[in-house]
């Protein structure tokens, strides 16, 4: 009997179909392991739900017909890295991944076209995840004292109209506006970063047929309306004040709050429960924090692309889709 080839070794193997962003060729002698490979290790990480090298190692080295076949997906020219080099590669690819969803997200639009039937519309928004170990007051902050040290002291303070003061991360956002959700650009930043300051990043980096961006009242800013502007793209957010607004196009944009609303809180709230994220994060620091979160929004968009190239259901299952692999 043949044996059957496990969902995780597919989603695996995907990391070698899809594109890469274009990067500028440093000096020096190229790296032994390609990028693909710790994207792949990644993959593995956060489906088996291990945050740490020593947890990926330990999975690996399980004498499974999997894992054998895992770890040869994972060996370069007969090779397999040290366990320094995977702490060292691991650590930096953070810093890649907002370039790898951004790329892999105008991929998606392409392929699966989700705005055909309507306009071509994101939403942005911020999302809060709690620190993991405790939360550092701000009279110990300011008197740099660290009550245990259990406390992540690279995460921070917001106040969310939701959840009301939070200690830890902030994930920033843009999804499309449609029947599917695709993630289009992420960055996560300690709390306290500006929506408003951290938008442009996320903007600049989207597929050019988008014309509508939606957010609420953090985004109302004119240099983010100029920036939308400047490339063909209207801003719709929220406007501040008491309600209810009576000015000059308040019903054009309560449809597109609603519309914002539906795709960006319901995705959220998938995402979130995906990836286990209603809770504390399960890492500490901001890189090792990066690369869980925006780990599971790279998984989020590979599991879509399976799911798409197999016509199975794009928004219903993911989580035991995921479960299963």
């Amino acid at each position: 009997m043949v044996p059957q080839i496990s969902l995780l070794i597919l989603l695996v193997d995907l990391i070698d179909a899809i594109p890469s962003p274009a990067r500028d060729r440093k000096r020096g002698r190229p790296p032994t392991y390609p990028d693909r490979l710790f994207l792949k290790s990644l993959v593995i990480m956060l489906v088996r739900d291990v945050t740490t090298v020593d947890g990926l190692l330990a999975i690996l080295g399980q004498p499974t017909v999997e894992m054998q076949a895992l770890r040869e997906r994972l060996t370069c020219d007969g090779n397999f890295p040290s366990r320094r080099t995977w702490e060292r590669r691991l650590n930096g690819l953070p810093a890649t991944l907002p370039a790898r969803i951004a790329c892999l997200g105008t991929y998606l639009v392409a392929h699966l076209h989700p705005w055909a039937d309507g306009g071509a519309a994101v939403a942005i928004d911020s999302t809060v995840l709690h620190a993991r170990g405790g939360v550092w007051h701000k009279k110990d902050r300011e008197a740099g004292v660290v009550p245990h040290s259990a406390i992540d002291t690279e995460a921070h303070w917001t106040k969310s109209g939701w959840h009301g003061w939070v200690y830890g991360w902030k994930l920033h956002l843009v999804v499309t506006v449609a029947a599917v959700w695709i993630p289009l650009a992420a960055e996560l930043t300690p709390a306290n970063a500006a929506d408003n300051e951290t938008a442009p990043r996320l903007l600049g980096v989207l597929p050019r047929a988008t014309r509508f961006v939606l957010g609420d009242t953090h985004y109302q800013d004119p240099a983010l309306h100029a920036h939308c502007a400047a490339a063909d793209r209207f801003l719709v957010a929220t406007h501040r004040g008491r309600y209810p607004h009576t000015d000059d196009g308040v019903e054009v944009r309560r449809v597109f709050h609603k519309l914002r609303s539906l795709a960006i809180e319901n995705f959220n709230g998938q995402f979130k429960g995906i990836s286990d994220g209603h809770g504390s994060v399960p890492t500490r620091g901001l890189v090792r924090t990066q690369r869980f979160a925006l780990g599971a929004v790279f998984v989020y968009q590979v599991t879509l692309l399976y799911r798409f190239e197999h016509r199975q259901d794009l928004r219903v299952g993911l989580k035991a889709f995921l479960k299963a692999a």
